[in-house]
């Protein structure tokens, strides 16, 4: 991955959803995007993102992903959807100012559905891990 992509060209998740800020890296096994916390993201509760962003985080890393495939392939990017959580944890919440990288590992592709290992952190502490399931639209 050689160019920086304007966010918005890869997800179909407008403002004020939106919970990916930069693609860092994708390959077609692994992807890494970035999310800083801002006090006006609308799922913070409390000072803190809320279990619901970090999950929402993930599966947009998802859509990240099929986004620049699809972007650099020359297609359109598609809606998903969570098709599945299984052992998702939430283990810390991260606190506004704070910058959040998620990196998913995909492990299965079949019939539109693809499955990856997923984890966020926000420097050395691990904020959520588990397996996502995406269905492509």
């Amino acid at each position: 991955m050689e160019n920086e992509y304007d966010i918005l060209t890869l997800l179909p998740q407008r403002p004020p959803v939106v919970m990916v800020d930069r693609l860092l890296h994708c390959d077609p096994v692994v992807t890494e995007t970035e999310l800083t916390i801002r006090p006006d993201n609308i799922m913070v509760e409390e000072g803190h993102l809320a279990e619901i962003g970090l999950l929402e985080n993930v599966a947009q890393t998802c859509a990240a992903r099929m986004g620049y495939i699809n972007l650099t392939s020359g297609k359109e990017v598609r809606v998903g959807v969570i098709g599945a959580l299984r052992d998702m944890e939430i283990h810390s919440l991260p606190e506004v100012g704070r910058t959040i990288k998620t990196k998913i590992e995909v492990s299965d592709e079949v019939f539109g559905m693809t499955m990856a290992q997923a984890e966020s952190r926000c420097g050395d502490t691990l904020l959520a891990s588990g397996t996502i399931k995406i269905a492509i639209l």
